[in-house]
């Protein structure tokens, strides 16, 4: 399914990166209310300011309602997004979770989502790769980076005031620097 209001983040492993692009991504773009989405296979226990949407075998749906904290969810939330969505699924239940979380979303609105797993299932306007050199829990991305994606490291984010992504007519662009 392709769908161009998207932008799946993706990265190496832990502290690759993908929260911080998707919070840089969604400060710089602010204006456009972005809907932020992060999906995960872990079905730890829930935190306060996580509302519940909808529950059923293989996936639970929160909207994250608390600023004030330094989760993934609630960091999206304080730089500027205009909704914030948190799912824990199963792998084979990630499709149904992800339509389910849609249904909640303005058609065309542009929304930024951390889950690698998601490229598996959906075709987005844009998908960007996090790199790491650590070698801690590094992630076996390989299928993922034979797909059209960008990519970036912590050491571009911190180098650049712009993330080199637009969001124009119902879909996500890549930017090019000049030299």
């Amino acid at each position: 399914m392709k769908v161009p209001n998207l932008l799946i983040i993706a990265g190496t492993g832990n502290k690759s990166g993908k929260t911080s692009m998707a919070c840089r991504i969604i400060a710089q773009l602010r204006p456009l209310g972005i809907v932020s989405v992060k999906i995960t296979p872990h079905f730890h226990e829930t935190t306060p300011g996580l509302a519940l949407i909808s529950e059923k075998k293989g996936y639970s749906l929160y909207e994250e309602t608390n600023r004030g904290t330094t989760k993934d969810t609630s960091r999206m939330l304080k730089v500027g997004a205009s909704r914030v969505y948190f799912a824990k699924v199963t792998d084979d239940s990630l499709d149904e979770a992800f339509n389910e979380i849609m249904k909640n979303i303005p058609e065309g609105t542009p929304v930024v989502c951390e889950s690698p797993a998601l490229r598996h299932y959906t075709e987005p306007g844009l998908f960007i790769i996090m790199t790491s050199p650590l070698k801690d829990n590094q992630k076996d991305i390989r299928v993922l980076l034979d797909l059209p994606h960008l990519e970036f490291n912590m050491d571009f984010l911190a180098s650049k005031r712009d993330i080199p992504v637009s969001f124009n007519d119902g879909k996500w662009i890549s930017i090019q620097y000049g030299n």
